[in-house]
């Protein structure tokens, strides 16, 4: 199997998923000629064409506007935003309509559409560049939530989204997209949407994140077996929405301690939905109270302050000892 980045795993995604169904497309600003502002869609408009690798105008409602009309009527549109924090312009086409068509028709029509954006700090990106807002969107019935973690469940994920018959908002970590490389096989795989996976299993604490702090978890966990011999598991969730309990609620009925690792801001933020369900499911399980190590409830910070307010495997070893000491 050849070693890709992430950037290369979801462009394979894209490519073979147009190359097996011409009804799928991708859209948005640069995504053509210049094969987007981070290439992940290189090569597309000479493969396919301009009428399969469009070039949009800058004007995020419009883009997702028509990838709803174009999914209506049988398509199946994969669209850009280049900055997660650029998709403001777009909430109400996803809320209003995307994520309700097939509630407001009766099931007559479905929306299987995606809507990708790069996500989160740690490129030193200027403002509007850098936010975490995955939660606006878990928050919306009717729409899932995606967040894969590297290079492999990225082009998985992708292969499953577009084939959903139901709007994806799938987030792209862009300080992973370089970051490292992993095995991805030619050969079709898929990993089904609403699943999560162990990367780690250890018997006295179990963290729970996504995305870009899968790495720092595992750096973490690493660190606190070699000082304490602490043996950590650790739980990637994928997709935020919707939700899988079964496989954390199960590692913390059996480690007893739980934390709680992601960049978007505490508040409201998907830790505290997380937290919920561990009081609901595992409360008589838990030895301490659930602990969040996450961003702060500041807007992200610009340059060199962006690695104070995003969570690193220090910050995490940290609050772990607390969290074992109490």
């Amino acid at each position: 199997m050849a070693k890709m980045t992430m950037v290369q795993a979801i462009n394979l995604a894209l490519r073979q998923e147009m190359e097996t169904d011409d009804r799928v497309i991708v859209m948005g600003e640069d995504v053509g000629v210049d094969g987007g502002v981070f290439r992940v869609t290189d090569g597309l408009h000479e493969q396919f064409g301009p009428e399969r690798a469009l070039d949009t105008p800058l004007g995020e409602a419009g883009i997702v506007g028509m990838a709803i009309g174009m999914a209506v009527y049988g398509l199946r549109p994969v669209c850009e935003i280049q900055f997660s924090g650029f998709a403001y312009q777009n909430f109400h086409q996803i809320e209003n309509h995307a994520a309700r068509l097939r509630w407001r028709s009766q099931g007559r029509y479905h929306v299987p559409m995606v809507m990708r954006a790069p996500y989160g700090g740690g490129v030193r990106a200027l403002e509007h560049h850098s936010e975490s807002r995955e939660a606006f969107w878990a928050h919306i019935p009717g729409l899932k939530m995606v967040i894969p973690s590297g290079p492999r469940n990225a082009r998985a994920l992708m292969v499953s989204a577009i084939r959903d018959p139901d709007p994806v908002v799938f987030y792209e970590a862009k300080a992973l997209y370089r970051a490292f490389r992993e095995e991805v096989p030619e050969a079709e795989e898929t990993l089904p949407l609403g699943q999560s996976r162990m990367v780690r299993e250890g018997g006295d604490l179990t963290i729970i994140a996504y995305g870009a702090m899968i790495r720092p978890a595992l750096e973490a966990a690493e660190m606190l077996k070699k000082e304490r011999g602490i043996e950590t598991e650790v739980i990637d969730l994928l997709t935020i929405s919707p939700l899988d309990e079964t496989l954390f609620v199960a590692s913390v009925r059996k480690t007893g301690h739980a934390m709680i690792v992601h960049e978007a801001p505490m508040s409201f933020g998907p830790g505290a939905e997380i937290v919920s369900r561990l009081v609901e499911k595992a409360f008589y399980y838990l030895e301490v109270p659930v602990a969040r190590v996450t961003g702060y409830d500041v807007v992200t910070p610009l340059f060199s302050r962006e690695k104070h307010y995003i969570p690193d495997a220090g910050r995490i070893v940290r609050r772990a000892r607390r969290l074992l000491e109490t």
